[in-house]
């Protein structure tokens, strides 16, 4: 039976979208997850719904425990997990608002506990796959969900995942885009891996609010700027979730 674990990020983890919600309280042997667990139902499927960063934001990306999160979802019996994620996109023809279902992904972070394997059993080392880190059947059923809603979206990209809490220097920026990235934000990459680590299909639906700081004829980003065009276009997101998970098999 599917059970779909979504992650909210940025002003994407609104407990609304579900039908009949309750809310359970969740603990791992990695200790909390970042969030209670918001359990429903959307259009007759399973749901269980978790804030990446607390449910009024207050964990920075560094601190959210990305291990809590995955373990969490997966002891709920979820069988596949839909993230959202706010992103800056590093290419002009990624427009402000414009949805992106990675592909790929570039991690670049430092101090994220990114693996559940702490020790390996007497020469039997643990080394998970990740060359194709995101979800096929799951990019699928958002991408054509995407088109049947006539959004405007780009089918593939890679995201870098910075450590953060602060953005990108000019220099990182242009860097990024050197080394192929189209998109960036600071969380992406360590809940793949460790989805992946679990055994559990991710796929992640990423909204372009910003051109980060490498375009010369935009203002770098900042928080503000990212709420807003957070604010115009949070509904098309929603819209696309409710509208892809009766698709999920």
């Amino acid at each position: 039976m599917v059970k779909i674990g979504i992650i909210g990020g940025s002003g994407l983890d609104n407990p609304d979208i579900l039908k009949n919600p309750k809310e359970i309280e969740a603990n791992t042997e990695f200790g909390n997850p970042t969030s209670s667990l918001k359990l429903g139902k959307i259009a007759g499927v399973d749901v269980v719904l978790l804030a990446r960063h607390g449910r009024e934001h207050t964990i920075p990306p560094t601190q959210v425990n990305y291990r809590a999160n995955i373990m969490a979802l997966k002891e709920a019996g979820c069988t596949h997990i839909l993230a959202t994620t706010a992103v800056g996109s590093l290419r002009k023809e990624i427009e402000r608002g414009d949805l992106v279902f990675p592909d790929q992904f570039i991690d670049f972070t430092r101090r994220r506990a990114v693996s559940f394997y702490e020790k390996f059993e007497p020469h039997k080392p643990l080394h998970t796959p990740m060359a194709e880190p995101f979800s096929k059947q799951l990019r699928e059923a958002l991408i054509k969900t995407a088109q049947e809603l006539k959004l405007k979206h780009h089918k593939t990209g890679t995201v870098v995942t910075i450590e953060g809490a602060r953005f990108s220097t000019k220099a990182e920026s242009k860097m990024f885009r050197l080394w192929g990235a189209d998109i960036i934000n600071m969380s992406i990459a360590p809940e793949a891996i460790l989805a992946n680590e679990a055994g559990i299909p991710y796929a992640a639906v990423a909204m372009s609010t910003d051109y980060d700081c490498w375009k010369e004829d935009e203002e770098p980003v900042t928080w503000d700027a990212i709420l807003k065009i957070f604010g115009e276009n949070v509904d098309k997101v929603t819209k696309l979730l409710i509208n892809t998970i009766p698709k999920v098999k």
